[in-house]
C-alpha cells in the first residue's frame, strides 16, 4: 500500500493523500503534461525552522553559469537523514513550469540505476525505484546565451512526507555570467561551519578505469592513475573548481601527472589549509583488491578549514582528471559527516586540445575553463555516445570519519553506531552507574585543584549528554568532583596519560625513492593530578617507494618502431623515438635518451646504382574544385645521369564538385507590338543554356515585357459600324470569329493567312515562352508586307 501511494505522490500527487502534510493550490491544472502540480505542492508543519538536513548543490559552488557549459548537480542528505525519492527540475526565473518554454538547460543521467527522467514530466529527473538514499548526482547543461537566471529546485520524499522548498538548501539560483539581478545576490551566502573540535578522515580511492568497463581505445600500455593531491581548506581558497581556470600546478597534474607544483601552491596557502592530502600513483590503472590495497590518505578538518578538494590524472590522456572540489564535511547540525561516497566522472582541465587518450600535445590557446567531459564532446573521444547515454564512472572515492577530537556540539544526537565507532578503544569507567540508555561524551580533563597548598581541595571534570535513547529514564552525572591537594603534596605516584592507539601511517611523501611518512595518536585521558601529558602524539619515519628510482629519474615509454633505412642499398642510417611519460620529480631535466640512431645495411648496390631521395609530398591540386592533377618529385642523389628511374609522378586529384552557375543566351529582339493600333505590349526572351549546379547561382528571368503604343486607331465609318449600305458591303470589315486576324489580313496591299496555334511552352516551370505566326498569303508590292510573329510568357510559377 505504501509503494502504491508513493507512486501516486511522484506522478500526480493525489490531493487526498496525507492531508495534514500536503496542501495543493485550488488553481486548476493548466497543463498536466508538465510539473505544474508538483510545483504547486506545499508542505505544512513538516520541517523545523533552520533544520536543513537536505541540500541541493552545484559542484564547485559557481557564482554563475557559462551558457552551454556542463555542471554536476548533487542532491544529498546529511547523516542520519535519508530520502526515498526525489524530483529535480531547472526553471527559468519567474516561470511556473506549466509549459515547455519554462524549463532551462538539459539534465543528463549519470547513474541509470538510481535516476531517470520523469514519465509525465520529461524535463524533470526522478528516482528509478524507491529506496533509502543519501546522495544522487546528475549533469546539467546550461541553456544558451540570453536565457537569464535559472532556478534549480528539488523536492524530497521521506517516508510519507514530501519536502519542497522555494528557497533555502533545496533551491539554487544561477544567473548567466555577466547578468546582474538588481537588489539580489546571485547565490545565498554559503553556510558557515558551526561544528566544534576537529575530525579526522580517511580518503580511499578505488580506480574503476579498465578495458572491460571503458573498452573504446583503452590504452593497454602505461595506463595509470597519477599521485592524488589535494587539501582540507577554507571556503576562501580552493585548489581547483569547475568553471575556473587551471593553475600551473593543476595543469602539471592534468597533463603530466606531476603533483610537485600543485603541492607547492597548496603549501603557499598555509593559513588557508589544515592538511595536504596525498596518495601514491597506481600502475597499472586497474588492480583487483586482492592484488593490492587501494591508495588512501588521512586528513583532518576543523570549523574554519572544513572543505576538502583533490584530483588525480588518468594517464595517458591530454589533460583529463577526476576529483572533488569544495566538498563540505561539516553538517548543518554542527556535526561532522560520518561517511561520504561519490562516483567520479572525468573532467577536462582546459589546457590541452587532444580528444583521444594518446593525442599529441596541442596546447589550448587561449586556455579554456575546467569542465566535465560528456558523451557528446567529440566523435573520436573514447567517451563519445551519439545517443548521449549515461557515462560509466571512472573511479569511486570513500571518505570515512575515523576520529574526533575536542568537545563536540552537534545539535542532533549521534546514532549509537556512530558513537561506538567514535569512542573506539575507550574504556568505560567502572564506577559509572549511568543507565545504558544514556550516551555521554568522554570526560573532560580534571580542572586545577582549588587548593594551592597541601590542604584538601576539590577539582572537577565534565561530560556532555550526547543521546538519551529512552526519555523516561533520567540521565545523571554530567559533572564529577574529586578531592585533591596542590602538586607535590601526595606521596602516591601520579597517574599516567591514557593514549589512543596509533592511527595508520600516512602515504609516503615521495612517489619515487626515499621520503617520509607520519602517524598520530591523541590523549584519551589526562593525568589525574592535572599535569600535562609528555608522551608524543606524532611519529615520523623514513619510507621508500620503488628503490630503483630516484627523484631525478624520469619515466619513458617503450621505443617506437625503427624508421626506414635512409639508403635503398648499401650502408645507411635509421632512427627510432620514445616519449617522456613523467618528468623527474625534482624538476630537473630528463636525462633518458628519447632518440636513438643506428646504422642499417641494405643489399649491395652493384655498379653505380641510382640513389634517389624519398618522394616529396604531393603538390597541391591544379584546380580548386572538380578533377585536376597533382605532382610529386624526387631527386637523384648519386648514380649515372641517365638513371632510368622516374623523377616525377603525376596523379589525378578529386576535389569537391565545382559550383555551376546558370548560363543564359543573349536577349532576342523585341517582338512586334501585339496591337496594330492603340496601346499594346511587346516581349523579348532568352534561353537557358546551362542549368545551375550545387552551389551555383540561380537562373535570372528569361522573359521581359514592356508596353508599346502604335498609331491611334481611326474612327470607324458608318458602313463599318453596320449603319447603312445594304448588301454591298463587300469591303465591310468582317467580325465574329475572324476578329483582329481578319483586320490584319485586309490591310491595303497585304494578304495574310490566319494566326497559327501557340507553340508548346519552352519550359515546364520557372518562366518559358510560346510563339505563334501569321504568314503572308501572297507577296505584294508593298515593302512593309511581311510575316508576323507574337510571343507570350508561360509556366511562370517557380520550379
Amino acid at each position: 500500500m505504501e509503494i502504491y501511494v508513493y507512486a501516486l505522490l511522484l506522478q500526480c500527487f493525489v490531493c487526498s493523500f496525507v492531508p495534514t502534510a500536503i496542501a495543493f493550490s485550488e488553481e486548476p491544472s493548466r497543463s498536466d503534461g508538465f510539473c505544474g502540480r508538483i510545483l504547486r505542492a506545499q508542505t505544512q508543519g513538516t520541517r523545523r525552522d533552520g533544520y536543513h538536513e537536505f541540500r541541493l548543490r552545484v559542484e564547485g559552488d559557481p557564482e554563475s553559469y557559462q551558457p552551454g557549459s556542463s555542471y554536476r548537480v548533487v542532491l544529498l542528505a546529511s547523516s542520519p537523514a535519508y530520502f526515498r525519492g526525489f524530483t529535480l527540475i531547472a526553471l527559468k526565473e519567474g516561470r511556473e513550469g506549466t509549459a515547455a518554454g519554462h524549463y532551462a538547460g538539459q539534465f543528463q543521467i549519470i547513474e541509470e540505476e538510481d535516476t531517470q527522467f520523469m514519465t509525465n514530466c520529461p524535463p524533470a529527473v526522478t528516482e528509478t525505484t524507491p529506496r533509502r538514499r543519501t546522495r544522487i548526482q546528475v549533469l546539467w547543461t546550461a541553456p544558451p546565451a540570453g536565457s537569464g537566471c535559472v532556478i534549480l529546485k528539488a523536492s524530497i520524499v521521506q517516508k510519507r512526507v514530501i519536502y519542497f522548498q522555494d528557497e533555502g538548501s533545496l533551491t539554487v539560483q544561477l544567473c548567466e555570467k555577466g547578468d546582474h539581478v538588481p537588489g539580489e545576490a546571485t547565490l545565498p551566502p554559503a553556510l558557515e561551519c558551526c561544528a566544534c573540535g576537529t575530525a579526522k578522515y580517511r580518503l580511499t580511492f578505488f580506480g574503476n578505469w579498465s578495458e572491460k568497463i571503458h573498452p573504446k581505445d583503452f590504452p593497454r600500455r602505461a595506463n595509470h592513475w597519477s599521485a592524488l593531491i589535494g587539501a582540507s581548506h577554507t571556503a576562501g581558497y580552493t585548489p581547483w573548481e569547475y568553471g575556473g581556470y587551471a593553475s600551473e600546478g593543476v595543469r602539471q597534474v592534468a597533463e603530466l601527472g606531476s603533483p610537485i607544483k600543485m603541492e607547492e601552491e597548496i603549501r603557499q596557502k598555509a593559513d588557508e589549509v589544515l592538511t595536504v592530502i596525498k596518495t601514491k600513483a597506481q600502475w597499472p590503472a586497474w588492480q583487483p583488491l586482492n592484488l593490492r590495497a587501494p591508495p588512501s590518505a588521512e586528513f583532518s578538518v576543523d570549523r574554519v578549514r572544513h572543505l576538502m578538494s583533490f584530483l588525480t590524472m588518468l594517464g595517458p590522456s591530454p589533460d583529463w582528471n577526476v576529483g572533488l572540489t569544495k566538498e563540505d564535511l561539516c553538517t548543518p547540525e554542527c556535526g561532522w559527516v560520518q561517511r561520504m561516497e561519490a562516483e567520479l566522472l572525468p573532467w577536462d582541465a582546459g589546457t590541452d586540445s587532444g580528444v583521444t587518450y594518446e593525442s599529441p600535445n596541442k596546447p589550448t590557446v587561449p586556455q579554456d575553463r575546467i569542465r566535465p567531459l560528456s558523451r557528446l564532446d567529440h566523435p573520436q573521444s573514447p567517451f563519445y555516445d551519439p545517443l548521449g547515454g549515461a557515462m560509466p564512472s571512472l573511479a569511486r572515492v570513500v571518505v570515512e570519519r575515523i576520529a574526533r577530537k575536542g568537545e563536540q556540539c552537534n545539535t542532533v544526537p549521534d546514532l549509537v553506531d556512530d558513537i561506538v565507532a567514535d569512542i573506539g578503544q575507550q574504556e568505560q569507567e567502572k564506577e559509572d552507574d549511568a543507565p545504558e540508555t544514556c550516551i555521554y561524551s568522554a570526560w573532560s580533563p580534571w580542572s586545577a585543584c582549588s587548593s594551592a597548598t597541601c590542604d584538601k581541595g576539590r577539582r572537577m571534570r565534565q561530560r556532555m549528554l550526547k543521546a538519551q535513547l529512552d526519555p523516561t529514564v533520567a540521565c545523571p552525572r554530567t559533572q564529577d568532583f574529586q578531592p585533591c591537594m596542590a602538586p607535590g603534596c601526595s606521596l602516591e605516584e601520579p597517574s599516567a596519560c591514557m593514549m589512543s592507539e596509533w592511527i595508520g601511517w600516512s602515504a609516503c611523501s615521495a612517489s619515487c625513492g626515499m621520503g617520509m611518512r607520519s602517524r598520530e595518536r591523541y590523549v584519551q585521558q589526562y593525568p589525574e593530578d592535572g599535569a600535562l601529558c609528555q608522551l608524543h602524539t606524532e611519529e615520523t619515519e623514513k619510507c621508500q617507494v620503488n628503490a630503483e628510482c630516484s627523484p631525478s629519474s624520469c619515466i619513458v615509454t617503450e621505443w617506437g618502431e625503427w624508421d626506414p633505412c635512409s639508403a635503398t642499398c648499401g650502408l645507411g642510417m635509421r632512427r627510432r623515438e620514445r616519449m617522456v611519460k613523467m618528468p623527474p620529480l625534482d624538476g630537473s631535466m630528463c636525462k633518458a635518451e628519447v632518440l636513438e640512431v643506428d646504422k642499417c645495411m641494405m643489399p649491395d648496390c652493384g655498379a653505380a646504382p641510382c640513389m634517389l631521395s624519398p618522394w616529396s609530398d604531393w603538390g597541391g591540386c591544379s584546380v580548386s574544385c572538380g578533377v585536376g592533377m597533382r605532382t610529386r618529385q624526387r631527386m637523384l642523389k648519386s648514380g649515372p645521369a641517365s638513371c632510368s628511374e622516374e623523377l616525377e609522378q603525376s596523379d589525378k586529384c578529386m576535389l569537391p564538385e565545382c559550383p555551376v552557375d546558370c548560363m543564359v543566351s543573349e536577349w532576342s529582339e523585341w517582338s512586334e507590338c501585339n496591337k496594330s493600333c492603340g496601346k499594346g505590349h511587346t516581349l523579348r526572351s532568352r534561353m537557358v543554356k546551362l542549368e545551375p549546379g550545387p552551389g551555383g547561382s540561380a537562373c535570372p528571368e528569361t522573359v521581359q515585357r514592356k508596353k508599346c503604343k502604335v498609331r491611334k486607331c481611326r474612327a470607324k465609318t458608318k458602313e463599318e459600324r453596320g449603319g447603312g449600305g445594304g448588301g454591298g458591303g463587300g469591303k465591310r470589315r468582317r467580325r465574329g470569329k475572324q476578329g483582329r486576324d481578319a483586320a490584319v489580313e485586309e490591310q491595303p496591299g497585304c494578304r495574310m493567312q490566319p494566326w497559327t496555334g501557340w507553340t508548346g511552352c519552352t519550359k515546364s516551370c520557372g518562366g518559358g515562352i510560346q510563339e505563334r505566326f501569321m504568314l503572308v498569303k501572297k507577296k505584294a508590292k508593298v515593302a512593309s508586307c511581311k510575316d508576323r510573329k507574337e510571343i507570350r510568357g508561360c509556366n511562370v510559377e517557380p520550379c
